[in-house]
């Protein structure tokens, strides 16, 4: 049985091993794979999802996919003629293979950051869905090697929410497409449990005496707050419903955090905030959605023909049609994703630095940007805003104070992020998790109690 941290930056596994969470190495024998995937085509997804799955299930799956099929059939046949790929990529080497040549193929970095969006279309649902599930697939398989057996039980992590609108509707969508996915490539039994929950059951195991605590799970994709009574007594129950005292969870993470450092320090360099020759601002609209790449919409109409129409007569418009140039060097190389990238790596470096220089010489030689810790703070200041309303909500629905805080999830590795929680409630003590590691951890955990 495995604890199944389906990450929105990254995924991981673990097991229980003489009663302590082990995560499994995955590629490269890292514990922890980035959460994307290279496609040389997208219309190849499917077939080398069907080629991943048992005779059985490639059956009840070629009812519900025949034409999708059909053309990732034509896909791989041209991709053979061009002497191209076959194969998909996943983690880091997805991220490489986007990073040779952006306008090839089909990459996409984060896909559990669209389930349960809203206007979703059915094929665009069937879409993620063989998104994910080949990717699960190919941990499952690394995970396997691993131990040497194969694994058919799993609990899954989730957000409390995994959208904002129409929460209930939005969740139900999400969880239905993770179940699919999960028990298309094998796994018999699926559960899912509270992210933050979960980190707490791995708090938990460390506990000498019983105690209120306020989970702060600061993820990817999501900001999830739980005040948990968690204590030695409670650890081997499997009936846990009145130790969860609240929850609160918005789709507020490392994602936005990202997008929101390179609207605000990189996209200067493109034209933003400067001015039409007419002394009207240029519109900021375009630059938003260049760096949303969690957000469909915005995306698409990006890298709409319309568009591209729009940049360019903004060109001929703009006091400073050079920087423009830039914006629209991202549409037509689709360079989204680097951009957004490039504000990921300076967050990370961040944590270690004062400053760092997100370099852009593929873009335009000579072309960088010198980012900062309080830049960072600035261009994220509603998220931080957010998380602490986050918290607050968690510590009312409570109705009781915190006697710890624990403090999770990647994001929350950075210092900024890391000293503004802990303003938020200076009186109580902070306890620092494994930043990746314990919702995986915590997951095995609870795997272990409801499955044997």
């Amino acid at each position: 049985m495995l604890g199944f941290d389906y990450g929105t930056s990254n995924c991981a596994v673990a097991i229980m091993d003489n009663a302590q969470a082990k995560i499994l190495p995955l590629a490269n024998n890292s514990a922890f794979l980035p959460s994307s995937l290279y496609a040389p085509s997208r219309d190849m997804i499917v077939n080398w999802l069907f080629q991943q799955l048992s005779v059985a299930e490639q059956g009840h799956f070629k009812a519900q996919r025949l034409m999708q099929l059909q053309k990732g059939q034509v896909a791989l046949r041209e991709l053979k003629e061009d002497g191209m790929p076959t194969e998909l990529f996943f983690g880091h080497d997805a991220l490489a293979k986007y990073l040779e040549d952006p306008e090839e193929g089909y990459y996409i970095k984060s896909p559990k950051s669209f389930l349960g969006a809203s206007g979703l279309l059915p094929v665009q649902i069937q879409l993620f869905e063989d998104i994910v599930a080949a990717m699960m697939a190919n941990i499952k398989q690394l995970s396997e090697n691993y131990l040497q057996r194969e694994v058919t039980q799993t609990v899954i992590g989730r957000p409390i929410n995994f959208q904002g609108l129409q929460a209930d509707k939005s969740n139900q969508q999400a969880l239905t497409v993770l179940t699919n996915a999960a028990k298309r490539v094998g796994f018999k039994e699926v559960e899912f449990q509270y992210e933050p929950v979960a980190a707490g059951f791995e708090f938990e195991s460390t506990l000498a005496k019983e105690s209120k605590v306020l989970v702060v799970d600061i993820g990817g994709g999501t900001t999830d707050c739980s005040m948990l009574l968690m204590g030695p007594n409670f650890a081997n129950k499997a009936d846990r419903h009145q130790h969860l005292l609240s929850h609160s969870g918005l789709r507020v993470g490392g994602n936005d955090f990202d997008i929101q450092l390179a609207l605000k320090t990189i996209m200067p360099s493109f034209g933003m905030n400067g001015l039409l020759k007419s002394g009207k601002p240029v519109p900021i609209n375009g630059y938003r959605q260049a760096v949303s790449i969690n957000n469909i919409n915005d995306q698409t109409e990006f890298y709409s023909a319309s568009n591209r129409r729009f940049l360019a007569e903004l060109i001929r418009d703009a006091a400073s049609p050079i920087a423009v140039e830039r914006l629209l060097k991202v549409h037509d190389e689709k360079l989204s994703y680097r951009l957004v990238n490039g504000a990921e790596r300076a967050k990370i470096a961040l944590t270690d630095h004062d400053q760092y220089s997100i370099e852009l010489a593929d873009i335009e030689q000579g072309l960088a940007v010198e980012v900062n810790r309080n830049k960072m703070l600035e261009a994220n200041v509603r998220e931080l805003n957010q998380i602490a309303q986050l918290m607050q909500a968690a510590v009312e629905q409570a109705n009781c104070q915190p006697d710890v805080i624990f403090v999770t999830g990647g994001t929350a590795k950075s210092p900024v992020i890391n000293q503004f929680i802990k303003q938020q409630m200076p009186n109580i003590p902070i306890v620092i998790g494994d930043h990746f590691g314990s919702v995986t951890s915590g997951l095995a955990r609870w795997a272990e109690r409801i499955y044997c």
